[in-house]
């Protein structure tokens, strides 16, 4: 297959994720809601670090397999380990030491701010505003909800990128029939993933407590992050194969959803509504399997 017939296949499987975006145009959602649309959120991400980690994981099971049945060594195995140990270690502990640097750097301004307002006033050429702790929690949500979105649609892309390799070597081994039915699995899990992204977003507020609605443009953007690893992941598979390549970006993938999930769980626990947090998880891995076994059962 040549590769303007693969990119457009790669395109096809990226841009659905398009399809859950107008979620995050919401006008309002009620407590329950947003509670409950970020469970889901989780859901569908919990169900992406199983279908991330078993991809990664092939390739070592492979090599110890080749190991039991004395077909070769250890050394496939260690290397292939040594990359998922350091992908995932990256992903999840990278996004930890950045999350540590912002909030060191929030808190710097933060000083600065007061102590130039202190000094102004003393001047007599300021005006005190008191930030109360309301105030202060409406800014903390807003920044975090930006933030989340903008985090799961990374982790989204990096996993995108494995998925888009795997369509650009089938397709450049001229294995038409595959590559089609990895367009069509892919394109259906991008869908759902669209969802997840923009759920932290769904009822997000300003500094002033004012609903906040994403520009179509931010929207966009949020899904070029997510989706757009997939087109360019089938252009470089089809010009190489590399397993090592794949088990990098999809332990980077995981290591940064995990990181995102743990986020999304800790505002559902300041909720404290484990009953929607629940309901939330159960629907967003079920329909996470769903979309999987629909792929499996057409013969991928």
């Amino acid at each position: 297959m040549g590769l303007g017939e693969t990119l457009l296949l790669g395109f096809i499987a990226g841009v659905t994720i398009l399809l859950g975006m107008p979620l995050g145009r919401m006008k309002r959602s009620a407590p329950t809601m947003r509670i409950l649309l970020n469970s889901v959120a989780v859901g569908v991400l919990i169900f992406l670090v199983w279908d991330v980690l078993s991809a990664a994981w092939e390739p070592i099971d492979a090599d110890l397999t080749k190991v039991h049945e004395h077909d070769g060594g250890l050394a496939g195995a260690i290397g292939f380990g040594a990359l998922f140990i350091s992908g995932l270690a990256v992903g999840l502990l990278g996004l930890v030491a950045w999350e540590r640097y912002l909030g060191a750097r929030a808190r710097r301004n933060t000083t600065a701010a007061a102590a130039e307002a202190v000094t102004a006033v003393e001047q007599g050429s300021g005006t005190v505003i008191t930030a109360t702790r309301t105030t202060t929690f409406i800014a903390e949500h807003a920044s975090s909800a930006r933030t989340l979105a903008l985090l799961i649609a990374v982790g989204i892309g990096l996993h995108n990128f494995a998925e888009g390799l795997a369509i650009g070597q089938s397709a450049a081994s001229n294995e038409i029939g595959l590559a089609t039915m990895l367009v069509i699995g892919f394109a259906l899990h991008n869908a759902t993933e669209g969802f997840g992204i923009v759920a932290p977003l769904a009822g997000d507020v300003d500094e002033t407590g004012a609903v906040r609605r994403p520009s179509w443009g931010y929207l966009l953007g949020l899904a070029a992050i997510g989706g757009g690893p997939t087109f360019i992941g089938t252009w470089v598979g089809h010009g190489f194969t590399s397993d090592q390549v794949s088990v990098v970006f999809l332990t980077l993938a995981a290591g940064s959803i995990i990181y995102v999930v743990i986020q999304l769980i800790g505002v559902a626990a300041k909720a404290r509504r484990n009953d929607l947090l629940a309901y939330g998880l159960l629907i967003g891995v079920l329909a996470g399997f769903i979309t999987d076994a629909v792929v499996t059962a057409a013969g991928v």
